[in-house]
């Protein structure tokens, strides 16, 4: 499955060494931290923490890149919105929870074989099963949307980079047409690797 959607980094680190439950606890525990936390400053503490992390994983500074990279154009327009909004503080606090509550999905990710992900998310929505639902189709879903979000983002990002190239940067049409098409394609190859492991019923 990490071939399909995943951005999994091989790996001997504390991290790579920690069971997925864990990690998704705590990533749950770290992103409601971010939100309680009120300025830039203990903000940059925290950033200062997730490069440690990252540091700790091993997993290379491309990689680590690639898991923001494709927010960089959205952390400037809502910096830019925030500023006229609540002010400087406001909007460097704000910019940086959403930054770094996405590296840390994404250094789960780095760090978490989709497999040991999805048997995670299996045991945690095991009470499913008294209402009719399939833990392990809901866990494939999950973890499926959160491993589409980055991308997804990275498919923006060379949609872009492509209107640049053409000198069409401010067409939306220009943006969103490939946008779809090419998210159509990765939808479209997904579905036939799940249908070839038979998940397609």
């Amino acid at each position: 499955m990490n071939s399909l959607t995943g951005a999994y980094v091989p790996g001997s680190s504390v991290l790579h060494r920690l069971p997925a439950g864990v990690k998704l606890a705590a990533l749950a525990l770290a992103c409601t931290t971010l939100v309680l936390l009120g300025s830039p400053a203990e903000l940059a503490v925290a950033g200062v923490v997730v490069v440690a992390l990252y540091a700790l994983s091993r997993v290379g500074v491309a990689a680590a890149w690639a898991q923001v990279k494709p927010v960089r154009w959205f952390a400037v327009a809502l910096f830019a919105m925030q500023l006229v909004f609540v002010g400087l503080d406001g909007a460097v606090a704000t910019t940086l929870r959403v930054v770094l509550a996405v590296a840390l999905a994404g250094l789960v990710t780095l760090t978490t074989r989709a497999a040991a992900m999805m048997a995670a998310l299996e045991r945690c929505l095991a009470p499913a099963r008294f209402v009719g639902l399939d833990p392990f189709r809901l866990s494939l879903l999950l973890s499926l949307t959160v491993r589409s979000v980055p991308v997804i983002a990275s498919l923006a990002t060379r949609v872009r980079e492509a209107q640049r190239a053409r000198g069409v940067e401010r067409s939306m049409r220009a943006f969103a047409v490939p946008l779809v098409v090419s998210s159509l394609r990765h939808a479209d190859a997904l579905g036939e690797a799940l249908s070839a492991r038979g998940l397609d019923d």
